[in-house]
């Protein structure tokens, strides 16, 4: 049976997602950016919460835990340095399986934003949270990592069916839509902001994407392709790659 998704908006642009495994009815709340909107959004739905998945141990995304824990018993997973800032319950890596209910998600492994990200993939429903590692047309800055690690920990990601819905933690569309035009002259990627620009001016959000619209309109996952629009033409591609997420952290819209 399928899993259902109920994505919410907290602070200034954070998503949480809570899950309902619907063959068993046990639930799940990805990251805890806000406790107290989580425990709203969980009491208005009638639902109990069984586990929490961080992808990351930065507060917008593991900074609810010790509090929900403390309300709803949930069983805390995530990357061992989730412990930065609060307990798990179990520590998991890539390749490990996590179970919700009849729900199976493969952990995988997606470092740089955070040395020891991950992100939680469902084959079964083509569904992928992916933290800070993906953005709609964009993806995390370089906090901890190397862009030789982040490039590799998108190509895990653009590995995945294109089909495949890609729930990030942050709506922040409109402003890497603006930088993708201004590195990426692709007609696609000019069609694609133009919906995006409309659907943030009607207060729409743009998440979730999918993997193969990211691969047709990112310019972090088409980073090869522009590396000349950068400076890197013939540099590897972790390389076109960081030249790329350089010029994003220094573009002023």
């Amino acid at each position: 049976m399928p899993l259902e998704v109920r994505q919410f908006p907290c602070l200034a642009d954070n998503y949480f997602f809570l899950l309902r495994d619907e063959a068993s009815g046990r639930t799940a709340c990805v990251d805890t950016p806000d406790a107290d909107a989580i425990l709203e959004a969980l009491k208005s739905a009638g639902w109990g919460l069984d586990f929490i998945f961080n992808t990351h141990w930065h507060p917008d995304h593991a900074g609810g835990n010790a509090k929900i824990k403390a309300e709803t018993g949930a069983f805390v997973v995530g990357p061992a340095e989730v412990t930065r800032i609060a307990p798990l319950d179990r520590t998991v890596a890539g390749g490990d399986l996590v179970e919700l209910g009849e729900t199976r998600f493969d952990v995988i492994e997606t470092g740089g934003h955070t040395l020891g990200h991950i992100a939680y993939f469902d084959a079964a429903d083509l569904i992928a949270f992916v933290g800070d590692t993906l953005f709609a047309l964009g993806c995390g800055r370089l906090f901890e990592g190397t862009p030789k690690q982040m490039w590799t920990s998108l190509q895990r990601l653009a590995a995945l069916p294109d089909a495949t819905r890609v729930y990030c933690a942050h709506e922040y569309t409109a402003s890497n839509a603006r930088f993708a035009l201004s590195v990426d002259d692709d007609p696609a990627v000019k069609a694609r902001s133009e919906a995006v620009f409309a659907a943030r001016a009607r207060d729409e959000p743009t998440v979730p994407t999918s993997i193969g619209l990211e691969k047709a309109t990112n310019p972090f996952l088409r980073a090869p392709r522009l590396a000349g629009k950068v400076g890197r033409a013939g540099a590897p591609d972790y390389e076109a790659f960081g030249a790329v997420r350089a010029a994003k952290d220094n573009f002023k819209s």
